[in-house]
């Protein structure tokens, strides 16, 4: 039995550990796309990966704490992307909305292997909900107060996440051939039209 060091032990900076743990990384995806996270051995693992029981214990306690990884980052990259459109302006307004500014789906194609399996109609809904509870999250974060006391913010929030999920999903059952900037303008387009009937 390997001892478990720790990514602490290790110089994230070595070319060597970065190449390994992308390999670890892709080799992961790649199982996923036909097994389950559960299914997966470390033996298994090391061999689509081309690296050895040993250097894997080095980094990882099991299958599990490299998946937590990738999702870790995956999940961070997805808020800073969603974030960015603010950071443009002192409040958001959907009407004057810059489709330039819009990350989300640039996000989504860096990460392309990942989403294509979360969207896999036989995968683990545990993905889906992951991604769909982050989008969530980070609504609630950015939401004000509304004037009207009917809006119950839950159900609005849980509305608009459905929104963007419905477009990623589309996106991907088209084969992800729109580009990003496509879909930027798109996005921007409905948010304006939704913001025109509101005061229509």
């Amino acid at each position: 039995m390997y001892a478990w060091r720790g990514e602490q032990a290790m110089n994230e900076n070595d070319l060597r550990v970065i190449k390994t743990k992308k390999a670890l990384h892709q080799a992961l995806l790649r199982l996923l796309r036909t097994n389950t996270l559960e299914s997966i051995s470390v033996s298994a693992l090391c061999r689509e990966a081309g690296v050895n029981r040993g250097t894997f214990y080095l980094h990882y306690k099991d299958v599990g704490t490299l998946f937590d990884e990738h999702l870790h980052h995956l999940l961070k990259d997805l808020e800073e992307s969603y974030y960015e459109p603010y950071r443009h302006v002192a409040m958001l307004d959907p009407s004057h909305l810059d489709p330039s500014t819009i990350r989300i789906f640039h996000h989504v194609k860096k990460y392309q292997p990942f989403y294509e399996i979360v969207f896999d109609k036989k995968s683990s809904l545990s993905y889906y909900y992951s991604l769909f509870e982050k989008i969530k999250g980070l609504m609630l974060e950015s939401t004000s107060a509304p004037n009207e006391d009917s809006i119950d913010i839950p159900l609005v929030i849980a509305y608009q996440a459905n929104a963007i999920m419905g477009l990623l999903i589309q996106w991907h059952e088209d084969g992800f051939t729109r580009s990003p900037e496509y879909m930027n303008e798109q996005l921007t387009n409905f948010l304006k039209m939704k913001n025109r009937q509101h005061y229509s």
